[in-house]
């Protein structure tokens, strides 16, 4: 009877356990992702396509979940659970996030040069930068819509003093400039905050769904189609210069490197959302948003302001008051 009462607090601590695996996990790929881009570059420019590596990114995981299908499969035989087959009500979701996650990648690297103009146009770079928190704050917002979860008063209050604290660290003496942004500009960052907050509420939604459907397969289905919407992307961005210099072109070890990190950033952030929850992946970006300043002091010059340092203090004690307090359903 006592290994019987046993079992749930064994299973609790596994799950635990699990859950700060791939949070610090997902921590370090973050962290390492923004400087494998920088090294990626030549001259500041991407001598590669950048729809050919997103592409990539998307087969490598397609391709990692069917291999951990594969040995579970070895393992414990094909359940109604981890098979691949299914009905169209449940893939009809996932185009969704994974036509939101390209719209996102696209934004991220300047490919999509009307929204792009628009927003330098009516916001400089370092206000930019700082507007991007706001992602911060939709995805709590959009958590309480979509996923019917409520937030504690507490880690409301946490949740701006991390907003706060992620900008307070990016401030340098030209950031008073997003006071002066017109209101286009904040319409885009909100617009664009929005996005990328639904895609993770949404994608943590549709994964949630089914909580004993395995993870791989859920993963599997949603990478198909970000496949499918980048191939799209390709043909329609940079068709010409794959068919003259080819799909590799421009590539380096640097650059297979990003890739496999995107890869794994990927089925991370998937897991984290699986396992915890978008507001555990917000606190994982934003810590690694500090770790990747401090490696760049080391790696690039970059020097650490007074600005830094109490952002640094802010976020942690951000993290420290959600930590503390548990949401209620």
């Amino acid at each position: 009877m006592a290994a019987i009462g046993a079992m749930p607090e064994i299973n609790s601590l596994r799950q635990k356990s699990r859950k700060s695996f791939v949070t610090l996990l997902l921590t370090i790929l973050t962290s390492s992702q923004s400087i494998l881009i920088v090294w990626s570059k030549r001259a500041g420019k991407y001598e590669y396509s950048v729809t050919t590596a997103n592409f990539l990114v998307e087969a490598l995981k397609c391709a990692l979940s069917l291999a951990a299908l594969v040995r579970i499969w070895r393992k414990d035989g094909v359940t109604d659970d981890n098979r691949l087959s299914t009905t169209w009500d449940e893939v009809k979701v996932y185009p969704i996030p994974a036509a939101l996650y390209l719209v996102k990648n696209l934004l991220q690297a300047g490919l999509d040069f009307f929204l792009q103009y628009y927003i330098f146009a009516y916001v400089d770079a370092p206000g930019y930068q700082i507007l991007k928190n706001l992602n911060i704050i939709s995805t709590g917002v959009l958590y309480q819509i979509i996923l019917k979860r409520k937030l504690t008063e507490i880690q409301w209050a946490a949740f701006i003093l991390l907003c706060a604290g992620c900008t307070t660290a990016q401030l340098n003496p030209s950031s008073d400039h997003v006071l002066q942004t017109p209101l286009q500009g904040w319409v885009m960052a909100i617009v664009m905050a929005l996005l990328s907050g639904f895609a993770g509420v949404y994608t943590e939604a549709i994964i949630k769904k089914r909580p004993s459907r395995n993870i791989n397969v859920q993963n599997f289905w949603l990478y198909v189609f970000g496949m499918i919407f980048n191939a799209f992307a390709i043909m329609t961005q940079d068709f010409d210069a794959v068919m003259n210099d080819g799909f590799f072109h421009g590539y380096s070890l640097i650059t297979v490197l990003m890739i496999l990190n995107h890869a794994l950033s990927g089925i991370a952030v998937s897991m984290v959302m699986k396992y915890a929850d978008n507001i555990v992946k917000v606190y994982s970006t934003s810590v690694a948003m500090l770790l990747t300043a401090v490696v760049s002091v080391f790696l690039f010059g970059f020097h650490l302001s007074l600005a830094f340092f109490l952002g640094s203090i802010v976020v942690s004690v951000a993290i420290y008051l959600h930590s503390t307090n548990k949401a209620r359903r």
